[in-house]
């Protein structure tokens, strides 16, 4: 537009795009690679200076060889051509993009020829991992696609210098920080050991932008960032990792920045906040002046999620009613047929949209209801929904917390159970339970549940194969050299006498450090060269 002048930077933003999210599956297998280049199809149409993304980009550590194929199939695309590029980098970019063999941003190298350069954080999906702390933007950053800042080195501090760019007479400073651990990053805030730096020269001429990717709303005691942690010297902050599409910038009354959270382009969770219309932006900058244009994607597949109580319900029927079961399918199967309807109503007009929706109905039935099998009732559906097979959720009130001690975990239901239900508990808290419930003769005498947890999280999460050996070599050695130290006679009831007391203290010393959960990361990196953050120190 005839604004666009040559002090004005257009930049697309966009986050949570979940490449390879269920590739598998016959009718939602494409649909994030669609999306994807739908975006960057609104990219190269607005003309913009470069696109922005908040992390998880992929939603497998590992992306299938699929995954990948699409990715770079689509930035070469659109990413690639003769576009000249109107802005400058003026910050050192050996500073901005050290963790890469190539460290300048891609539209300077003169062997590619760039015409949309992507910048990007890596989320947690997408996350380092392994002995040489790489992550999949790594490849796309080595193949010249992507380049990837805001990598942090360091367990004990971080320092966050931005990437300074510069069109005619507007300047931007571009913070960004790959997804940390919550709590490790909540903590670090705490003892002051993050610093956002700033510019030398007239630091008020700037426009300061900050992109995020970490939980946004509360989920826990530290299990999060305040928005009120964040420097107040900031302009805009985009919250990457929070799938809800809140992207119209949120002004922060308290640090007076903005805040903008474009939210998912894919529905991976069947979750009301998954259910907002899907947006990315496009953010125009001029001086210190900002405007967010939002732009509604097409490609994003419908989903509609209900609430339905059983109990407000006594009219239609009663849990005394013999027939009742038949009679509340009944109405459930009424319930998703005028969802479908909605459905339909809302995709006229939208050829882009893929034709069968997500439908979720949720299902209250306390008050002395029984949930039914839901297998026939999926039948019914399987051509006309994108998700037959758990469209209804069954939940219950549950009684307040004070008195319901946690759930026991009941492990044979769990293989018995869906996997995508298995998937809400967390794998650690799996291995925590297993091992408090377990015969005596089975319990950990060397490794701790802690460690193990961990490392089999990352052996599920994050593929990493070698993940649990390590962790068992490098306790073998540690209870070795303790063994030596200690000069013990080698009988076994001398060495598990020790052992025991060893552990003993261990859980004490645990608790004193009130579970310093970096332990457990040094204790499985220990064999490779130090932490994966505190690589290249």
């Amino acid at each position: 537009g005839s604004s666009d002048d040559e002090d004005t930077f257009k930049i697309l933003i966009a986050t949570d795009i979940h490449l390879g999210y269920l590739e598998k599956d016959a009718v939602r297998g494409n649909d994030t690679f669609v999306t994807f280049d739908e975006i960057m199809k609104h990219a190269k149409e607005n003309e913009v200076d470069f696109i922005l993304l908040g992390g998880d980009l992929f939603h497998d550590n590992k992306p299938s060889r699929k995954a990948m194929h699409s990715c770079l199939e689509i930035m070469r695309k659109y990413c690639m051509g003769d576009k000249p590029i109107l802005f400058d980098i003026i910050s050192d970019q050996a500073v901005n993009f050290g963790s890469s063999r190539f460290p300048w941003v891609n539209y300077q190298d003169e062997n590619l020829n760039i015409s949309t350069p992507i910048f990007s954080v890596h989320g947690n999906h997408d996350d380092p991992t392994g002995a040489d702390g790489l992550c999949a933007l790594d490849l796309l950053s080595c193949a010249g696609l992507v380049n990837h800042f805001g990598r942090s080195r360091s367990v004990e501090k971080l320092e966050i210098s931005p990437i300074l760019l510069q069109k005619g007479s507007t300047k931007i400073a571009l913070y960004g920080i790959g997804s940390i651990p919550d709590e490790r990053l909540y903590r670090m805030f705490v003892n002051k050991q993050v610093t956002m730096l700033r510019p030398r020269e007239d630091e008020e001429s700037w426009f300061n932008m900050f992109v995020i990717h970490q939980n946004r709303s509360k989920h826990g005691a530290t299990n999060y960032i305040p928005e009120q942690f964040l420097d107040d010297f900031l302009d805009l902050v985009i919250w990457g990792h929070e799938h809800e599409c809140k992207i119209t910038p949120a002004r922060n009354e308290q640090q007076l920045f903005y805040v903008t959270q474009p939210g998912s382009s894919v529905v991976t969770s069947l979750s009301p906040g998954e259910a907002v219309k899907k947006h990315i932006g496009l953010l125009r900058v001029k001086g210190r002046k900002m405007n967010l244009q939002k732009i509604p994607l097409q490609t994003v597949r419908q989903f509609l999620i209900e609430d339905v109580t059983l109990a407000n319900h006594t009219d239609l029927f009663s849990p005394e009613q013999p027939n009742v079961m038949q009679k509340v399918q009944a109405f459930c199967q009424q319930k998703v047929e005028e969802m479908l309807e909605e459905a339909e109503r809302d995709r006229l007009g939208n050829p882009l949209m893929p034709e069968k929706p997500l439908i979720r109905l949720r299902v209250d039935y306390s008050g002395g209801f029984e949930p039914f099998t839901t297998m026939r009732f999926s039948q019914k559906f399987v051509d006309r929904v994108a998700n037959p097979k758990d469209i209804l959720h069954f939940t219950r009130h549950r009684e307040s917390k004070d008195n319901v001690k946690e759930e026991a975990i009941d492990f044979d239901m769990l293989l018995s159970r869906p996997s995508s239900e298995v998937l809400q508990l967390r794998v650690e808290d799996l291995v925590k339970e297993y091992f408090q419930t377990a015969e005596k003769n089975m319990q950990l005498s060397l490794l701790t549940e802690q460690g193990m947890g961990k490392a089999v999280q990352e052996y599920v999460d994050k593929e990493e194969r070698d993940a649990i050996e390590e962790l068992i070599n490098y306790q073998l050695e540690k209870t070795q050299r303790y063994l030596q130290e200690r000069r013990v006679e080698a009988s076994e009831e001398k060495i598990d006498e020790e052992l025991r007391k060893d552990q003993r203290g261990g859980e004490r010393r645990e608790e004193v450090k009130g579970r310093r959960r970096d332990e457990e990361r040094k204790v499985a990196r220990g064999k490779r060269g130090g932490d994966r953050w505190r690589r290249g120190e």
